[in-house]
């Protein structure tokens, strides 16, 4: 497809908001998408926790906005593609494990200093006294040159992991300040469960987790859901978790060492993993163990003559549920993160249902499970897809996306890595917007939604987003501020919330949207890109 052609698509595309923006059709759509959230972000939702009554009135709520909007059920004559799941709720003996050190013992307290848990399904965790190891970073990349477990037996063991990779403290190591898959912690308790240790922790650091220790203890201190196997997950590691950084020095301390020194030293080439002097028994009773599915809720709008070829269009609707209070609000309502994705991908799909001319591709929307609980309702559409991964073209994510302020740019992650660069830049020129390519991404943002399982099975995604100064800095003045991230205050408030800006990313996805729709090719993977397109699964 030529430029004039993509620059053609992009303005028709943006011409309907540029309309709203004046007249009424904007007006309908912003409200429209209002009313949705506040619904999904209600109290009468209950934090849409996967597994409980309240995931039944969510997906049962979204199912029913598809079908009004005229789309097809997307699983066989069904809205519903069950996950199946297994739920826990698992403390430490006393709230505690009792360590024995070189020169002393200490109680590593939950959730103070540790927040632990299990995705076995079995009443009671127990791991015989057995050595921490110190892994380093916990990687193993030999396309990097770097092995944290080469010469470290840890079967059996528990292995404390730094968070983020050697990138993020030297520029010249790994991809520098773009963090790469093995930053992620997920990564580290996958890695730690192939090495055979029996537990894994992350040793938790501000900057290179880029957010605070009350994200892990709000994240994990109710129930942890993660897929389940057949044999409930007996090969996973017994305890997962995260360990603080004060609670480290500490430890790190009682066992002889310089936590700074020790550290430090990790993050060179070179480092060898070692075993620490101190050892811990740990004991976990689960209390509650309940193995069911959840559901992602799906559905299609058919395409033309390229209607057996796909964009498939997501959003998580799950949040935390009802846990701790803070500030005497125990409700977890998830306002923006994220029932102004869900409602987003409603709206999505509405503006695709209402094109004069359908799509040549078919788009299929479909509203994922279990985000927040290690991004398993992706994992599982993209382990049994309802539509062949090798003939999706691409992989639309809306995590988070209101409320947002008019910018005067576009930010696109992971540049270079697709030929869609070519259709972000177009769609932010019809709308008077440049792009700012990201060229660090410390926080390894490109790891932390729903998209990265389509890329890690070869479907090229889009990350983009506003960018650059917020054109009214007025509004931006009068917003309260408040840490809202994964907290009960993440609210709808209509008396601060915007949606101009909100309506200007939808718009550019859209746009973005309808020409990989629209596009003869279907979009492809740089030759040097870390994915690449994969044959389907027999």
């Amino acid at each position: 497809m030529n430029k004039k052609v993509i620059l053609s698509l992009c303005m028709a595309a943006s011409f309907s908001m540029s309309a709203m923006a004046q007249h009424k059709q904007y007006e309908e759509e912003v409200a429209f998408w209002k009313e949705r959230i506040q619904t999904l972000a209600s109290d009468e939702f209950g934090g849409r926790k996967p597994l409980t009554e309240y995931e039944t009135k969510t997906i049962n709520y979204i199912a029913d906005e598809f079908k009004k909007l005229g789309l097809q059920p997307a699983n066989n004559g069904s809205y519903f593609q069950p996950v199946r799941e297994i739920s826990t709720f698992a403390r430490p003996d006393k709230n505690r494990i009792r360590v024995k050190a070189a020169k002393g013992s200490m109680d590593l307290n939950f959730p103070d200093d540790i927040v632990i848990w299990t995705l076995r399904g079995q009443k009671k965790i127990n791991i015989p006294t057995t050595d921490f190891v110190f892994v380093g970073f916990g990687i193993n990349a030999p396309e990097y040159d770097w092995n944290d477990y080469e010469g470290i037996d840890v079967k059996g063991k528990i292995v404390i992991a730094m968070v983020n990779d050697p990138g993020f403290y030297d520029k010249d190591l790994f991809r520098g300040r773009n963090m790469t898959y093995y930053g992620r912690w997920t990564y580290k308790l996958e890695e730690a469960q192939r090495q055979g240790a029996a537990g894994a922790l992350v040793l938790h650091n501000k900057p290179a987790a880029s957010y605070g220790w009350e994200v892990c203890s709000s994240s994990h201190i109710q129930n942890n859901i993660g897929l389940c196997s057949d044999a409930l997950n007996a090969d996973a590691l017994a305890l997962q978790g995260w360990l603080h950084e004060e609670a480290a020095k500490k430890l790190f301390e009682l066992s002889g060492l310089n936590f700074e020194e020790v550290t430090n030293a990790a993050k060179k080439p070179g480092f060898k993993s070692f075993t620490m002097k101190a050892k811990s028994k740990v004991t976990m009773n689960v209390t509650e163990i309940n193995v069911g599915e959840s559901y992602n809720v799906a559905a299609v709008l058919l395409g033309t003559d390229l209607k057996d070829e796909y964009i498939v269009c997501t959003a998580h609707w799950d949040h935390f549920g009802i846990g701790k209070a803070i500030n005497g609000d125990s409700i977890y309502n998830g306002a923006s993160d994220n029932a102004s994705g869900t409602a987003a991908l409603m709206l999505l799909a509405k503006k695709f249902q209402q094109l004069p001319i359908k799509p040549r591709r078919s788009i299929v929307f479909v509203a994922v499970t279990s985000e927040e609980c290690g991004l398993l309702g992706s994992q599982g559409y993209c382990e049994n897809p309802l539509f062949p991964l090798s003939k999706t073209a691409a992989n639309l994510n809306f995590d988070g996306i209101a409320p947002a302020l008019r910018t005067t740019g576009v930010t696109l992650r992971a540049a270079g890595k697709t030929n869609t660069d070519a259709l972000v830049i177009a769609a932010a020129a019809a709308q008077g917007r440049r792009v700012r390519i990201v060229t660090e991404d410390p926080a390894g943002g490109y790891f932390r939604s729903d998209h990265f399982n389509f890329v890690k099975k070869g479907v090229p995604t889009v990350l983009c987003g506003g960018g650059g100064e917020v054109i009214d800095k007025e509004k931006q003045a009068a917003i309260p501020k408040a840490y809202r991230y994964h907290q009960p205050n993440d609210e709808y408030d209509e008396s601060w919330w915007n949606f101009d800006g909100a309506m200007e990313n939808l718009n550019l996805m859209f746009s973005i949207g309808l020409m990989i729709a629209n596009q003869d090719e279907m979009p492809k993977w740089a030759k040097d890109a870390d994915f690449q397109r994969q044959p389907d699964k027999k």
